[in-house]
């Protein structure tokens, strides 16, 4: 994908009433599921607190909270696999976020696959029908 024809983040509205619906672990993270928006191959899960939660909606980007690195991260700032939301969703218990996306770059894995999830259960190969790009 050359740089003109890069995707472009699109805020999504921030509505204070939707924000206090999210419900917070003990360790004030919420589970991220990200999809892409085109192929609906579920790309990643990562955390998010409320910080990273209001600069994903406000930037347009995922951004999330590595509980490794105690750090905010951008998905895609080092790697070029940025990831532009085109939809921000929480589930009917309010404890898990989806977000839609258009994924620029490779993929979304830090292995270099699109998917994370890309290890079958009872099977000793990998990318076995990895889902992914068509």
């Amino acid at each position: 994908m050359s740089t003109s024809d890069s995707p472009v983040a699109t805020p999504i509205g921030v509505r204070e009433s939707d924000l206090e619906k999210v419900k917070y672990n003990s360790d004030g993270l919420v589970a991220a599921i990200v999809q892409d928006r085109s192929t609906r191959a579920v790309l990643m899960m990562a955390w998010m607190n409320a910080e990273t939660l209001r600069m994903s909606l406000e930037q347009g980007r995922t951004v999330f909270w590595s509980r490794s690195r105690q750090e905010v991260w951008r998905k895609g700032d080092t790697s070029g696999d940025r990831q532009f939301i085109r939809s921000a969703h929480y589930d009917c218990d309010g404890d898990t976020l989806l977000f839609m996306v258009e994924q620029e770059g490779k993929g979304a894995c830090h292995t270099g696959s699109y998917s994370c999830f890309f290890s079958p259960f009872g099977s000793d190969e990998s990318n076995v029908d990895s889902p992914g790009p068509a």
